[in-house]
């Protein structure tokens, strides 16, 4: 975003590079359907930067405070209007606000407009976990939404030996007395650790009495096992070893460590003031559900454990690992999918968190695991 508000140019290449990667995407798709043409009827639900960038709009008012969208309610273009080389309508899913996006609309609007299924428990707490990570709050009747900025150290980003899902990733980490159990991607060689890795790690971690509360990695006198013997210094810096070999050490270090804190902190902070903004106490909640490929790997103990659940939300916790994919589907499968998608956004109530003294206040409280 930081180089397509630098210029027009800047901004007008990456849209054309984003809409002709669609139109690839759309064709490599129907031929491997098998269905020859490519469909007369598409949906997008994006973040507000991408949606920005597909349509070719400006991106400055986004970027900046107060973060606020071109548009607020779905956008019927053309795939001409875009430059594909085929017709077809396309809708874009509205952007409430700041932060609130598309995707988040059409994760929601997949949960609450279920269709044929026993009714879900109310109130209901709706989190998409990422860099910026999206909530809702909904008693049945109210809905309310915000973004905290939690950063990317959930998704691997901003650690030292952090990664994306990619063979050789940790995806799940396992303490057995003094013994840590590493899973990897495709079972290969360790070569970084995802944030659900992240997350469980720090869990067995603070279990164990390598980390306190405070999130300080404690000197191996202070800690009553082997474990001991994996903190190191690097550079000046506590370290934890997850694993060496001979071509590698992976390290969680002190750094990381305050990451995790930092976006556990925003995500905790951004929910809380959903409870105190909406009136719902958190013990009236009969749901809590997680979507998104890195939600779909996490313990929801370990949740608890760093701090971001609390214990009624672990037994209570589900995760949907295609929740925007299936609220997208089931908009365009639905005769007036479009129109209950404009209808549910314009019933979100965005509370903007950036600079408020209670999200602050919240965000201090909630810095310890």
């Amino acid at each position: 975003m930081a180089v397509a508000c630098r210029s027009e140019e800047a901004a007008r290449e990456l849209s054309r590079l984003v809409r002709e990667e669609m139109a690839r995407l759309a064709r490599l798709l129907a031929d491997d359907a098998g269905i020859g043409e490519i469909p007369r009827r598409f949906a997008v639900a994006a973040n507000p930067a991408m949606e920005h960038f597909i349509l070719g709009l400006p991106v400055r008012k986004i970027a900046f405070p107060p973060y606020r969208p071109l548009f607020n309610e779905g956008q019927h273009v053309t795939a001409a209007d875009l430059g594909w080389p085929f017709d077809a309508k396309v809708f874009f899913f509205p952007l409430p606000g700041g932060y609130v996006g598309g995707d988040f609309v059409a994760f929601l609007y997949g949960e609450m407009f279920p269709g044929p299924r026993s009714p879900v428990p109310s109130p209901r707490l709706y989190l998409d976990i990422g860099t910026n990570t999206e909530i809702a709050l909904t008693d049945g009747e109210r809905l309310f939404a915000t973004s905290a900025a939690s950063g990317p150290a959930f998704e691997g980003g901003n650690l030292s030996c952090g990664v994306t899902a990619r063979p050789g990733a940790i995806t799940r980490v396992t303490l057995d007395g003094d013994r840590l159990a590493l899973t990897t991607i495709d079972n290969l060689p360790p070569v970084g650790i995802c944030g659900s890795a992240v997350v469980a790690l720090l869990s067995a971690l603070l279990s164990a009495g390598v980390i306190d509360r405070t999130g300080r990695l404690l000197t191996p006198d202070k800690i009553h096992s082997n474990l001991g013997m994996r903190v190191v210094e690097r550079k000046g810096i506590p370290s934890f070893v997850i694993c060496r070999d001979a071509r590698r050490e992976l390290l969680l270090t002190q750094d990381d460590i305050r990451q995790v804190q930092l976006a556990k902190g925003a995500i905790r902070a951004g929910i809380e003031v959903l409870f105190d903004r909406s009136g719902i106490h958190r013990e009236m909640l009969g749901e809590v559900v997680v979507t998104g490929s890195f939600g779909a790997e996490l313990d929801p103990a370990a949740l608890k454990s760093i701090g971001v659940f609390t214990e009624k939300m672990v037994s209570i916790s589900t995760f949907r690992r295609e929740g925007v994919l299936a609220g997208v589907e089931r908009a365009l499968c639905e005769p007036d999918g479009f129109a209950a998608v404009d209808t549910l956004a314009a019933a979100i109530r965005v509370i903007p968190l950036s600079g408020t003294p209670a999200f602050e206040k919240h965000f201090m409280e909630q810095m310890n695991f």
